[in-house]
């Protein structure tokens, strides 16, 4: 079986390392490369370092409470290729409260509005260690990304301090190569969206329906659960992708939520390139997971929505248990190995405790819990009809480990 993985998976790594070098060692015509920081705020060339003598003189700088600052504001055609970034203060509340907008050829509205914490790979504003093919973190302590993000006529990226405390310190650098485009360039959009806590039978929006050519990149979710389901399993949701004019019923679904991040029978913490879930505590009832689509895209001609159904389970012992305390649930199916049984269709209402229902077996179940998430997607305009970041109250209540 080992021999077999290794098998399956060295063409690949062939094929993407023979791409990699074939860019790296071709040189290209027309490209120009820029790094904006404050150590030159302007990309200009030869204006980098030029406080204190070229020695280190403006690394960093202070972002007060309300404030707002230009992390990169460039005129003509251009890609941002990688941001860099770190602060002093790294808790759960400063970063839902530092939120990162991106606006693209002259928007008034930003492509991206996202708290920093949840836009660069984990949400529940929280920092471990992981890496992944679009966001990395290396040792708990700094944002990376290398998702592309074009522009052909103008490029802005804005940071605000939407807390009561001053952050002290704050570095960055963002990686451009100034060049054209051709016409079918996409724009960069990220949306976050929280329910805290979701609604039961209602399923959480990754991404609200949106209209367009484009193609969705992938997400991050952070979930809370609830307390009152203790620490029975929460992720038997499915994803679903309406995609260009799908009506009740979505075109793309998946099977459960770990299986959609590609493990299964539970979720434990892990990170790999397109898929993993850097935090994962049963007994603590928080998890953080994310899904690229890069080797597997979503494309989209019209129009796409991207939902994650919200259920659990548990064994129908426990699952009896919480019905007599008044929880709030309703399953949904049970299975053992003789028997499939599908409540929903079923004369309702049905009662769980009927002798002829198996006394053994796994029931899944919906349920409600605290959910957030993060949507990156490319779309053929630099601005979209997506509600606007919720407020601050809102994003920072409730947070595991919040500092007091």
């Amino acid at each position: 079986m080992k021999n077999t993985r290794i098998l399956l998976v060295l063409p690949v790594m062939l094929f993407l390392a023979k791409a990699r070098a074939q860019e790296i060692f071709s040189m290209q015509q027309n490209k120009e490369t820029r790094w904006v920081s404050f150590e030159n705020k302007t990309g200009e060339r030869q204006k980098g370092g030029m406080s204190n003598n070229g020695r280190k003189g403006n690394a960093f700088e202070m972002l007060k409470a309300g404030e707002t600052v230009d992390l990169m504001q460039v005129d003509g055609s251009g890609t941002v290729r990688r941001i860099w970034m770190t602060c002093s203060d790294r808790s759960p509340e400063m970063l839902r409260s530092l939120v990162l907008r991106a606006y693209w050829d002259g928007s008034k509205k930003p492509a991206v509005e996202v708290p920093i914490g949840d836009f660069f790979g984990i949400g529940l504003g929280m920092r471990v260690p992981f890496e992944s093919a679009l966001f990395t973190d290396p040792e708990g302590r700094s944002f990376n990304t290398v998702v592309p993000m074009p522009f052909k006529e103008s490029g802005r990226i804005t940071l605000t301090n939407e807390s009561n405390k001053d952050l002290i310190q704050l570095f960055y650098d963002i990686d451009l190569l100034m060049e054209d485009h051709t016409e079918d360039m996409l724009y960069f959009h990220s949306y976050w969206n929280r329910e805290n806590m979701t609604t039961l039978g209602k399923d959480f929006k990754i991404l609200p329906k949106i209209k367009g050519r484009g193609r969705f990149l992938g997400t991050n979710v952070g979930v809370r659960t609830d307390s009152v389901y203790g620490t029975t399993w929460f992720g038997e949701g499915e994803i679903k992708m309406y995609i260009d004019g799908d009506g009740e019923y979505p075109t793309i679904i998946g099977t459960g939520t770990e299986d959609y991040v590609g493990t299964a029978y539970g979720q434990g913490a892990y990170s790999s390139a397109y898929q993993g879930s850097p935090v994962a505590s049963a007994e603590k009832g928080i998890y953080a997971f994310y899904r690229y689509h890069i080797p597997d895209p979503v494309f989209f001609y019209k129009d796409i929505q991207v939902d994650l159904q919200q259920m659990g389970g548990a064994g129908r012992e426990k699952v009896l248990e919480m019905i007599g305390d008044d929880v709030n649930l309703k399953p949904v199916t049970l299975h053992d190995n003789e028997n499939f049984i599908r409540f929903l269709e079923l004369e309702q209402p049905v009662d769980y405790t009927d002798p002829s229902i198996p006394q053994r077996g796994f029931i899944v179940f919906m349920r409600e819990d605290d959910v957030s998430a993060t949507a990156y997607f490319y779309l053929d305009r630099p601005t979209t009809d997506l509600p606007r970041l919720q407020d601050l109250s809102a994003r920072t209540e409730d947070l595991p480990q919040k500092k007091k």
